[in-house]
């Protein structure tokens, strides 16, 4: 008989095998990942059983041996006749929920006809302008008997206005109506910023929602609170974590103080987080979420167990998607899948093989919706509740995930909450840290991105994409638009509209007055307009971060000779460089504008950071003022067919053809000549380093980099 092994004669084993080799994992959180957990590791942790407080282990005592979860894909585009159809297939062949994905006119509250939004109808999401669009949208999908989810936050006014009286007109009651409103603007104003009107009544609209839906809507959730944008802008799954029930905690305490019970509403909140590649940690996160949100409600008040139980929508990442080597992404998706159904999400949304380029088509939106059919069918993953509770590792990390994260959270309250925190901007910033460090990592080649800087194959075979005619899109919208102006009373229109303007000047409820424009066929930009009239239209001005990339490359020598470029450019031209980071469209996602003006800062340009939301136009007009040596034109929402040409031609117009356009982002191989013959000097796509970018740059300003320059692998 043998003495058990301890933990001591594991390490002295494993020291041998390694050669005394540190095994030990710090992750971009702070956490110290060791290769060994026993135990030990998990004294005075108890995370309860599945169906209990604090919930922990699942919110339901049966999870998925009782129900699997929601198959719910997130989709829309172009046409609400063409997402229909989209909509009708994929629920013929499995799906059991709809997410709605709108344009960025949409969002930001604009119609299709509107100046601002040429390039954006269509093109990111399905165009809603009125009630007969939300009408189209849902022909034949009876709504007593469909969960439907919208990701809104901006226009959730008009857009939830019109998912009711689109539901009336169809015969249903708003008590029958089933679903989840996202209307989450906090973490608008963090990161995504697709918002309209200034934190505070934006904040009141809020209210209004919870208000109206806890009165009239019994079976719909009123909002979303939304991780999911964080992780993809670059947050760290602790500060996803910890911003995201901060964020809850303020909504709620907007319910108390607007009047309503806490245990009333309570029920209908519901989260959505991002899903990415550190497997064990995004099951942990998930785990440690469930566990804050039952902290939180306890602490505000809630008496009803039903009222603490985090209830989640998940989606795989984005940006873990990448252009090169696609078919790598199936694999990507299937692993980031499973870390949510092993976590217990509620529902799922799976990603398609080529949305790091493009929205998805028939093909990959199939695979997509069958890697989650796969899964509850054929892995038995279904069969037993929580099935990674209980491992050393798994309960450590969740521990350690609800520590760090509840440090943050009382940092933010102690700080007056998390509407005091993002008008601080701090958190933003961290974000954004976190986030040049990323890129810092990968460009380095630290963490390894299969196909991109690792494994990269010499040839790419083309991948067949989905392309919008923007163009036919939005003159079809526009059409629709007159024929509604046309055929209403108009009296009866403008009389709804006069009294939301109204009652947005005084403390009348927004949603309940915007049924009534609704109903009397106002369009969606006029009802956003109504309110912006008395709440004004918000903006705000990047500020990139500082020293994150470059210290990432302290002493590298490709950095070095780049800085050594930079500083040869600015004595031939007698200032340093000036680059002009533009952002057009209302495509409000800003992560690789801010890492192209973090990194290009920290090498010594001037960098100038446009302000979001820009027309052509407006961007030429700023390029000239600021006397600037390049623009980059960063798209993320396929908008750069009609925006950068434009932009070449207004500066072309203005006489300052010298001024070089370079082009980067989401843009897909097949538009390069289409760019390229436009005027585009270099065009830098998903998963360029920017190393190379960079030095791409530099020779477009005249300078010949050395020959030894490395390439990227």
């Amino acid at each position: 008989m043998t003495d058990k092994p301890t933990p001591a004669d594991w390490q002295a084993l494993a020291d041998k095998e390694v050669k005394g080799r540190d095994l030990t994992w710090q992750t971009p959180e702070g956490i110290a990942v060791k290769p060994l957990y026993t135990a030990e590791d998990n004294q005075g942790w108890d995370p309860g059983l599945p169906g209990f407080a604090p919930f922990t282990r699942g919110v339901r005592a049966s999870m998925y041996a009782g129900r699997p979860w929601t198959i719910r894909q997130y989709a829309g585009f172009s046409t609400a006749e063409e997402s229909n159809a989209f909509y009708r297939r994929n629920l013929a062949a499995g799906q059991k929920g709809l997410s709605v994905a709108f344009d960025l006119a949409t969002h930001r509250g604009y119609d299709s006809d509107h100046p601002r939004v040429v390039g954006d109808v269509g093109k990111a999401g399905v165009a809603i302008d009125s009630v007969e669009d939300m009408k189209i949208l849902f022909d034949g999908i009876p709504l007593d008997q469909m969960s439907v989810s919208m990701t809104m936050n901006g226009a959730v006014i008009p857009i939830l206005a019109f998912f009711i009286v689109a539901g009336e007109e169809q015969g249903v009651s708003q008590a029958q109506l089933d679903g989840t409103i996202q209307n989450d603007i906090l973490k608008e104003f963090m990161v995504r910023n697709t918002y309209i009107y200034p934190p505070a009544p934006s904040m009141r609209i809020i209210s209004d929602i919870f208000a109206y839906t806890s009165e009239h809507m019994p079976k719909f959730n009123s909002i979303s609170i939304s991780g999911y944008h964080m992780q993809e802008a670059g947050a760290t799954q602790v500060q996803e974590l910890a911003f995201t029930i901060a964020d809850g905690r303020e909504y709620v305490k907007a319910g108390i103080a607007a009047g309503l019970d806490i245990d009333r509403f309570a029920g209908r909140l519901s989260f959505f987080f991002a899903i990415g590649m550190n497997f064990f940690m995004e099951v942990a996160k998930l785990r440690a979420a469930r566990t804050l949100w039952h902290r939180v409600m306890t602490e505000l008040g809630a008496k009803d167990e039903r009222s603490k139980m985090l209830r989640t929508h998940c989606q795989t990442s984005g940006v873990s998607l990448q252009e090169q080597d696609p078919y790598n992404n199936v694999i990507r998706t299937t692993v980031e899948a499973m870390a949510a159904v092993l976590g217990g999400t509620q529902s799922l949304h799976t990603n398609a093989l080529d949305e790091a380029i493009a929205l998805p088509t028939d093909f990959s939106a199939r695979i997509a919706r069958n890697t989650q059919i796969v899964l509850a069918e054929e892995t038995g993953i279904t069969r037993v509740v929580d099935p990674l509770g209980g491992s050393y590792y798994i309960e450590a990390l969740t521990k350690d995930l609800v520590d760090r994260a509840w440090e943050i959270i009382e940092r933010v309250e102690g700080e007056g909450g998390m509407a005091q925190a993002v008008a601080a901007g701090w958190p933003k910033a961290m974000i954004e840290e976190a986030s040049a460090a990323r890129a810092a990592r990968v460009d380095r080649g630290e963490d390894v991105i299969v196909g991109v800087n690792k494994y990269r194959l010499k040839d790419e075979d083309p991948v067949e994409i989905l392309d919008i005619d923007n163009q036919a899109v939005r003159q079809s919208q526009i059409a629709r638009i007159t024929r509604v102006r046309q055929t209403r009373d108009e009296a009866a229109c403008q009389a709804a509209l006069t009294a939301l303007r109204e009652g947005a000047a005084g403390s009348a409820n927004l949603l309940a007055l915007a049924v009534e424009c609704a109903r009397a066929r106002a369009t969606l930009g006029e009802i956003s307009a109504s309110m912006e009239a008395v709440f004004g239209r918000y903006g705000t001005q990047p500020t990139p971060v500082a020293g994150i990339y470059g210290g990432a490359y302290e002493g590298d020598a490709r950095w070095t000779r780049l800085t050594d470029g930079v500083a040869a450019t600015e004595r031939r031209m007698g200032r340093r460089p000036r680059m002009f980071v533009a952002k057009m469209g209302q495509d409000g996602h800003d992560r690789g504008a801010n890492l192209v003006s973090s990194m290009f800062g920290d090498l010594g340009f001037d960098v100038v950071p446009g302000p979001l939301f820009q027309t052509p136009e407006e961007a030429a007009r700023l390029a000239i003022e600021k006397d600037v040596d390049v623009v980059g034109a960063s798209s993320l929402a396929a908008g750069h067919k009609t925006l950068i040409p434009e932009l070449i031609g207004h500066l072309r117009d203005a006489g300052r053809s010298d001024i070089k356009v370079i082009a980067g982002g989401v843009i897909p191989a097949q538009d390069y000549q289409f760019l390229r013959d436009a005027g585009v000097q270099a065009i830098f796509g998903p998963g360029t380093n920017l190393i190379t970018a960079a030095e791409e740059v530099l020779r477009l300003l005249g300078h010949n980099m050395a020959p030894e320059t490395e390439t990227a692998e």
